[in-house]
């Protein structure tokens, strides 16, 4: 995440979507489990997953990718 030249919003907005997909891998994509987890409300979780583009597949998709080129599966 350390990219140089990146505004501290830019670098706020990367943590807290890297953040809503771990709480929603962690409670298998059931939104109100990880808005819980998070602390925020369904319908807040709902307007960040649509904001940021968060897509189960393209998750899934990324994390098989790097875990594959890690030797861990």
């Amino acid at each position: 995440m350390e990219r140089s030249g990146a505004s501290l919003k830019d670098r706020i907005e990367e943590l807290e979507k890297q953040e809503i997909v771990r709480a929603l891998r962690e409670c298998n994509w059931v939104m109100a489990r990880a808005a819980k987890q998070l602390g925020i409300t369904e319908r807040m979780i709902g307007y960040k997953i649509r904001k940021y583009g968060i897509r189960v597949k393209e998750v899934r998709w990324v994390v098989d990718n790097v875990q594959q080129r890690e030797g861990k599966q």
